[in-house]
């Protein structure tokens, strides 16, 4: 576990050795032909028999679909520079990122459920995919491939990174997940990913199962953000200020949720590591099924017509700052010190 390195003002420096970076170069330009072969067949046997992620749902995805309902290729939402991201990930250039449909979670809260909820998009094989990760860098001169919910389409993903290396690809990849990913797939995901971008979003096993509909949601985030660390450590940036290598975990604060939000910043600070870099979100919204009318409401003995009720009524509002004040606070009481704040100054936030 590494300990939080200051300067003797106490102030933050993120671009301060060890997480300065000279130069970079790509995990997956270092990849030997014979471990790139491996992860090829493994990808394809993945394919055939979708185990892959925690859903372990076990289809043949050339002839059927999971929970996921995304078959051997990928459906793509969005494929676009993107600037709503952290300041280190878009930088000045934007990130390439890839907006996959689907997903192996059901929030009932998603702030993306357009995308997550529905089959809407465009398919592509991992061949096509690739040739878009080319057309990104070579087009958009973004400072990296963001693939935006990567987790049921693990192996497509592998073997288009693959292809794009062959085809000149030179960007760092991201990894921008739920932190729903299994070991298996993080473990073909090796030595393909630079940054990990975890969104960590509840703790408790009641919480999960009725917003996320996945009860073993927190027990297999934390072990997955434990096999990002190991992979790729604490995030590094090059000079210039735009990250490289490394894990950046999200959460966003929810409505009376502040207590999780401690646990996971406990978990962070004494499991991971206190270098670990932070953004603790405050842009929580009543989204997809939230604020959504329940069932016609029963008259009362009146005849009129009681007030309507509203679905997940108690998420069904914004946070407050008091709300985000308490796990950033909690965040600070365990040694977490690398944050994702507004700059103090006028100029980029980098």
């Amino acid at each position: 576990m590494g300990l939080a390195r200051r300067p003797p003002n106490g102030r933050a420096l993120h671009l301060a050795p060890p997480f300065l970076l000279d130069d970079y170069i790509p995990r997956y330009q270092l990849l030997s032909e014979v471990d790139a072969s491996k992860k090829r067949s493994l990808a394809y046997a993945h394919l055939r028999n979708c185990n892959l992620c925690p859903r372990l749902c076990g289809v043949n995805r050339y002839e059927t679909t999971g929970m996921c309902l995304i078959g051997d290729n990928v459906k793509v939402n969005v494929i676009a520079p993107h600037f709503g991201e952290e300041p280190c990930i878009q930088g000045h250039n934007g990130s390439g990122s890839v907006f996959f449909s689907g997903c192996n979670l059901r929030c009932t809260f998603c702030q993306n459920h357009d995308i997550a909820h529905q089959r809407n998009g465009f398919d592509l094989t991992p061949e096509e995919l690739a040739q878009w990760y080319i057309k990104l860098q070579d087009v958009g001169h973004v400072h990296n491939i963001n693939l935006i919910t990567p987790e049921h389409v693990v192996p497509q993903v592998a073997l288009s990174i693959l292809h794009a290396r062959d085809l000149g690809l030179k960007l760092p990849i991201v990894y921008n997940t739920s932190a729903f990913d299994s070991l298996a797939s993080l473990e073909l995901m090796d030595g393909l990913v630079d940054i990990y971008l975890p969104d960590f979003k509840v703790w408790n096993k009641a919480t999960s199962r009725r917003l996320l509909k996945a009860e073993d949601y927190a027990s297999t985030a934390v072990e997955s953000v434990k096999a990002m660390h190991a992979q790729v450590g604490d995030l590094c940036f090059t000079g210039d200020g735009i990250a490289k290598k490394g894990v950046l975990v999200r959460h966003l604060v929810m409505p009376g949720k502040e207590a999780e939000g401690e646990q996971i910043m406990k978990f962070l600070a004494e499991n991971v590591s206190r270098d670990i870099f932070v953004n603790i979100m405050e842009q929580y919204r009543p989204d997809a099924h939230v604020g959504k009318p329940k069932k016609r409401a029963k008259k009362d003995s009146t005849g009129q017509e009681g007030q309507e009720e509203v679905r997940y009524a108690d998420i069904n509002r914004p946070v407050t700052k008091e709300e985000v004040s308490v796990v950033r606070k909690a965040a600070e009481a365990v040694g977490l010190w690398r944050f994702c704040d507004p700059p103090r100054h006028d100029g980029f936030a980098i």
